[in-house]
């Protein structure tokens, strides 16, 4: 009965069209992100904020740059660490080389240098799809790993690729926190959900769609599928230099080409997966999944107090969230979005189904 949009009248295109049509949903996201702004920064403890929801917010924001690749145009991506990397070392290098430069601009350039590693990775969209052209994103993963190890002017002299930031600040105020940094995450989150749902919501969403749904009759009636496949390889790049160069400036502080390895590209994936393709909220599920539950599951029997080893704990973990893994996407292989989704149309008509 709370759920409902009965006496919710539309009378124009505009209110048919935005984001959240039913009012529940416009409170209920409001009281979220108020929430997430003015209550967790300080009830959170410093380790929560760290070790959890920053990554949480960074791992979500690269999440949804792969969803758009993935989940809304339908090209199978393996190489989003390397897109990351180079997020983060061209960030990098344009915080060090130019004196004065703002922290935004250098994560937006970030981004755009990560675009055209994308664009020119995803050229064999064009003609192979499928797990050949997964193959031949995996390429970007190799080839950026190694230009980070052996180009000096990539790391900037350093032999090991090994690089670091400090004073970071935005607008004059000093990121030099957790509550800082997390709340210019979240910040930073928020400003990109809100351009991908607009984005995936309009013409070229739809141009992307086509193309995964079925790509000949998407040409017959119009659509070029160069121009979608690689505008989603543009967009989708960009957003995760972006999230790459958080990761390292805000979250690390300094790191090294591990941080963006291969494994890094599949727990993305995963997130999508779980999470939900072609869906916006299914990139949050997937991050929390992937993020949350394993730190969870591994303080439960500490919360109920079992006694049993640290090693032991671990295994049991894992073995619980494969096993979980397993379920979703038995239960649901559209992911967690899908059954949210189910919930919310059950919701609607609730108590009287029909």
């Amino acid at each position: 009965m709370l759920y409902r949009e009965n006496g919710q009248f539309k009378t124009s295109y505009r209110a048919d069209q935005q984001i959240f049509p039913i009012a529940q949903d416009r409170w209920a996201i409001t009281a979220l992100l108020v929430f997430a702004a003015a209550v967790v920064p300080f009830a959170a403890s410093e380790y929560l904020l760290r070790a959890i929801l920053t990554p949480f917010l960074i791992l979500s924001l690269a999440a949804l740059g792969l969803n758009i690749l993935v989940g809304y145009c339908g090209q199978i991506s393996l190489g989003t660490g390397a897109f990351m990397a180079a997020g983060a070392y061209a960030a990098y290098n344009a915080q060090v080389r130019i004196d004065g430069m703002p922290l935004i601009v250098s994560l937006l350039l970030g981004g755009v240098c990560a675009t055209a590693v994308g664009i020119v990775f995803g050229v064999p969209s064009l003609r192979i799809k499928g797990l050949y052209l997964a193959v031949a994103t995996l390429a970007a993963q190799f080839f950026v790993d190694w230009a980070c190890l052996r180009l000096p002017f990539v790391t900037n002299g350093s032999s090991s690729g090994s690089v670091s930031v400090a004073g970071l600040s935005v607008f004059g105020l000093a990121l030099d926190n957790p509550v800082r940094k997390y709340l210019f995450c979240l910040a930073c989150l928020v400003v990109f959900a809100l351009l991908a749902k607009n984005l995936v919501r309009g013409h070229i969403g739809r141009e992307w769609m086509a193309i995964r749904d079925m790509d000949v009759a998407a040409a017959v009636i119009g659509i070029r599928p160069v121009h979608a496949k690689l505008s989603a390889f543009a967009v989708s790049s960009f957003i995760v230099g972006v999230a790459g160069a958080l990761w390292g400036f805000v979250h690390l502080g300094s790191w090294e080409p591990a941080a963006f390895n291969i494994n890094r590209s599949f727990d993305l994936l995963f997130m999508v997966i779980i999470g939900g393709l072609g869906s916006i909220m299914g990139s949050f599920f997937g991050a929390a999944f992937i993020v949350v539950l394993p730190i969870l599951l591994g303080r439960l029997p500490h919360w109920l107090g079992i006694p049993i080893d640290t090693a032991m704990a671990e295994h049991i973990t894992a073995m619980i969230f494969g096993a979980l893994i397993v379920f979703f996407l038995i239960v649901e292989p559209h992911g967690i979005a899908r059954l949210w989704s189910t919930a919310k149309e059950k919701l609607r008509l609730w108590p009287f189904p029909h």
